[in-house]
């Protein structure tokens, strides 16, 4: 089955060659230039597109915007979004992701990178529809998951995480007390290739230590190396 991505760019050319190469990998695309042509595709086919590649700055508004609307809106929240933008600040980052976005790509950018990203995030997308034989609860310290319900508590206190961040702690809990490379992070949260060269993951996880308050310290940074949560939580 061809997978659908819905292309919201202003710039033709960027539009024109990002959509020649997914098609040669068999993709279907859909093109808009702007935030109401991308609203009026995604009314059309929000059940048949697959993942959103978004750019930041539109000729009628913030694509910020926009992903915060998709991300809000019940029948079109599920869809991954992928934002390509010219802006480089971590705080741009910090913002789309918070807003649901999954990956943030800056401008000039690899197709062939783009395409990688493209492909591993509908590979995860099906991977996370599978049943997982995991424990209801995890617990460290004053951290408490709930995965069933999808919650998150530091002393009895709910942190709102996004699906990625979630995802990414949960993996670190998992494996407590042993290294995790960025690769390694990478590959098994993001599901990317060691093709893909992307700052997602220390951006990740300095924003997931804020939201975690003072568990945040268990997150530890073995310099040159990765991350790793701490056995020690006393």
């Amino acid at each position: 089955m061809s997978h659908c991505v819905l292309i919201i760019e202003d710039e033709p050319d960027i539009r024109k060659t990002i959509d020649y190469n997914l098609s040669k990998e068999s993709f279907k695309v859909v093109q808009a230039q702007s935030i109401a042509e991308g609203e009026k595709a995604l009314t059309a086919n929000a059940n048949k597109i697959d993942v959103i590649i978004l750019d930041l700055m539109l000729p009628d508004g913030s694509g910020l915007t926009l992903c915060r609307d998709i991300k809000s809106d019940a029948k079109t929240k599920h869809i991954p979004i992928i934002i390509l933008t010219a802006k480089t600040e971590e705080v741009d980052r910090v913002v789309g992701f918070e807003l649901g976005a999954d990956d943030y790509v800056t401008k000039p950018f690899s197709v062939r990178e783009l395409i990688l990203r493209v492909k591993a995030i509908i590979k995860r997308g099906t991977a996370s529809t599978q049943q997982e034989n995991d424990i209801s609860d995890i617990e460290a310290g004053d951290l408490r998951m709930n995965l069933d319900a999808h919650q998150v508590f530091v002393s009895d206190e709910e942190i709102a995480l996004t699906s990625l961040e979630f995802k990414l702690l949960k993996h670190l809990l998992n494996r407590r007390g042993r290294v995790q490379t960025r690769n390694q992070l990478l590959e098994e949260v993001w599901g990317y290739s060691s093709d893909v060269t992307t700052r997602t993951v220390d951006t990740h996880i300095k924003r997931l230590r804020e939201k975690l308050l003072g568990v945040g310290n268990f997150i530890q940074t073995i310099r040159g190396v990765g991350y790793r949560f701490t056995r020690n939580t006393d």
